[in-house]
């Protein structure tokens, strides 16, 4: 019975150091939600006007811009991957790379050879212990990204998709992120950057609501070549935003549910251990008693 609750008493420190850790992870993740839903909310009516540029752009020119047309000359495609640097955030990591493999799976069913560019820690150590060839890595920021890290990946995958076939160049780009709906909702999006696809159409022109007329100044084509690359680079930035209020807030529920389970589990060892204790008193108790009889009949 002591043994037992040594044992009980073991894991009841342990449980409470836990309970600790997670209780701090959920107090670090409140503390930084608050700012990365204002980043969302700062970034995305500009990805919004841009996106709405674009789209006019290229509806009211006839250039044929190499981001706007699909290319055959090579069926390599590029899918960039969005997760997280640490764990403690539930399934966040695993859903999104989940999503990625829907997408990959897709893509080779197509005959493409996908070419991976994974962001964040979690996912390069995914496909790195699966022995899987990654085009480019980054990591180190997933949760307070900045421009110019949008910027080097944006880079980086505008050149692969100006590449030549035999230097790697890739027909498409898709990115795989997590979309932050609330603190609740967190949803895996595949969005394909390249060739352009818009991601927020043009509202509906109505008799109130036409859209302007642009002059193209010096020409369309120099217009698009100065707005597309922005462009892209301002999706993927606003996506790394979206993915960073998503990891927060799953790591919050995530460390939240954990401290409660970690009470839990300590009531449950204490009721055991007091149990044990009982047991204990109980037969120290009957010996003492059968001691005593035993000298009283003799």
């Amino acid at each position: 019975m002591a043994g037992q609750q040594r044992v009980y008493k073991a894991r009841i420190k342990s449980t409470q150091s836990l309970k600790k850790m997670f209780r701090a992870q959920e107090l670090i993740a409140a503390s930084r939600i608050g700012k990365a839903r204002d980043r969302v909310a700062m970034a995305t009516p500009y990805a919004r006007a841009i996106t709405r540029a674009v789209s006019a752009v290229a509806t009211h020119s006839d250039v044929s811009h190499p981001f706007l047309v699909e290319r055959t000359d090579t069926q390599r495609a590029a899918v960039l991957l969005i997760a997280s640097d640490r764990g403690m955030a539930g399934a966040y990591s695993a859903s999104v790379i989940r999503e990625t493999e829907r997408l990959v799976q897709r893509l080779e069913s197509e005959g493409k050879q996908v070419a991976l560019y994974v962001s964040g820690r979690r996912a390069v150590a995914y496909y790195t212990f699966r022995q899987r060839e990654l085009a480019g890595q980054w990591s180190g920021f997933s949760d307070s990204p900045t421009p110019e890290v949008a910027d080097e990946i944006a880079n980086e995958l505008l050149d692969a998709f100006r590449a030549a076939p035999e230097e790697g160049g890739v027909s498409e780009v898709h990115v795989v992120f997590t979309q932050f709906v609330n603190m609740v909702t967190q949803r895996p999006r595949v969005v394909r950057l390249l060739p352009l696809e818009v991601v927020e159409g043009v509202a509906p022109v109505g008799e109130s609501d036409a859209l302007p007329l642009y002059e193209f100044e010096p020409s369309p084509a120099e217009v698009l070549d100065a707005l597309l690359p922005r462009y892209v680079r301002t999706r993927i930035y606003a996506n790394l935003l979206q993915a960073s209020a998503s990891e927060l807030a799953a790591r919050q529920r995530a460390m939240h549910t954990a401290t409660e389970n970690a009470e839990d589990l300590i009531r449950t060892y204490t009721r055991l251990a007091n149990q044990a204790r009982q047991s204990e008193i109980t037969q120290e108790i009957s010996e003492i008693v059968s001691g005593a009889d035993a000298l009283a009949s003799s």
